[in-house]
């Protein structure tokens, strides 16, 4: 009996097949991001909460491993994130707030010192660009007006994200143990322990990546603001802490406020200054990115660098500032995810044994 011939090559078959498995993963992953920007509200104090959750686990399980109750436990650890988090913006605000007068008029000289020296035409002075600023805003003062309602309701909004982001992080580490058998009892037949293992691993990977990025970040702004000590540059304490902020949107957070830096510096102190403060800020970038990242990192999922600026601009787009700081985080996780199959794959694929068992 004569066997019908395949209407497809061999190869044909196999890249239609993985294109419609492309274009199935590129359709759930474009709903799941619909829904997340559909319901940010809720999806957001999630986030943050996870967040906090992965910064905050080692604390409550040392004072659970001390034989602390665990929601006695989990109210403590809150208690200490409002208060580091809350001790860290007074500091941050109040060095910026006591600096950003200085900063802001070495910046509009700097501006001016670059006008002047490359004979920029159409423009003669910076302050005439911050006059013809106010005359706008003064001209539509009842958009400025709608401006601050809008800035009012913001700030409600904020404050209504971050108290349901604390509760949220109170329950998730009070109720951590539970997660394993949740997840047991949601993944399908035979599947638990790789559903409990994924999970694992990206959470994993989340709270490597924040208590890294945190360390790092407090040892590159400490770091510059000697720097900027030592060299007399106005505002160093603001500076210091702008790079700290910065340092939680990886390599533009950096640029952003090292660029900043050199401008403070190069108003104020000139050419040779800011060449010297130029090479602190670099100095400190190659001791992040060769010695710092390296050593505390290197438990945690590494991205390729073209891979984190490629999740920054996914981010941003699609939810502005707060998206660019999700993003690094929610790809460690999915990196963490993708590690688990392959390897539960590769294992799965080298015993027999083991598939056979888990299909019984």
């Amino acid at each position: 009996m004569s066997t019908r011939k395949p209407l497809l090559p061999d190869a044909a078959r196999r890249t239609a097949a993985w294109c419609g498995v492309l274009l199935l993963a590129a359709g759930v992953a474009a709903v799941a991001i619909w829904l997340c920007v559909a319901l940010k509200t809720a999806v957001t104090p999630v986030l943050l909460a996870l967040l906090g959750t992965a910064l905050l686990g080692p604390v409550h399980r040392w004072l659970s491993a001390h034989r602390v109750n665990r929601s006695v436990a989990a109210g403590l650890t809150c208690a200490a994130l409002v208060a580091v988090v809350g001790g860290a913006g007074y500091i941050v605000v109040t060095a910026l707030v006591d600096s950003g007068a200085q900063i802001v008029d070495s910046l509009k000289d700097a501006a001016q010192w670059v006008v002047d020296h490359f004979d920029i035409k159409g423009v003669t002075n910076v302050d005439d660009l911050a006059d013809n600023a106010r005359n706008l805003v003064e001209k539509f003062g009842a958009s400025a007006a709608g401006g601050l309602l809008s800035g009012i309701s913001l700030i409600g909004s904020l404050l209504a994200t971050s108290v349901l982001a604390l509760l949220l992080t109170f329950f998730f580490l009070r109720d951590s143990d539970r997660a394993a058998s949740l997840a047991h009892s949601l993944a399908p037949r035979g599947t638990g322990h790789l559903v409990e293992a994924m999970g694992r691993r990206a959470f994993e990977a989340v709270e490597g990546f924040m208590r890294g990025t945190t360390f790092i970040a407090l040892i590159d702004a400490l770091c510059i603001t000697v720097g900027l000590l030592i060299l007399r540059v106005p505002g160093a304490a603001g500076l210091g802490a702008l790079v700290f902020v910065g340092a939680y949107i990886p390599y533009l957070g950096a640029f952003i406020s090292g660029a900043v830096a050199v401008l403070v510096a190069l108003a104020d102190r000139g050419f040779v200054i800011a060449l010297w403060t130029l090479g602190v800020v670099l100095a400190v970038q190659v001791l992040e990115g060769h010695v710092l990242q390296p050593v505390i990192q290197s438990r945690t999922v590494q991205m390729h660098p073209a891979m984190i600026m490629i999740a920054l601009t996914a981010g941003a787009s699609v939810a502005g500032l707060l998206g660019m700081l999700l993003a690094v985080p929610v790809c460690a996780a999915l990196f963490g995810v993708i590690g688990e199959l392959r390897k539960d794959y590769a294992v799965g694929d080298g015993n027999p044994a083991r598939g056979a068992a888990e299909g019984s």
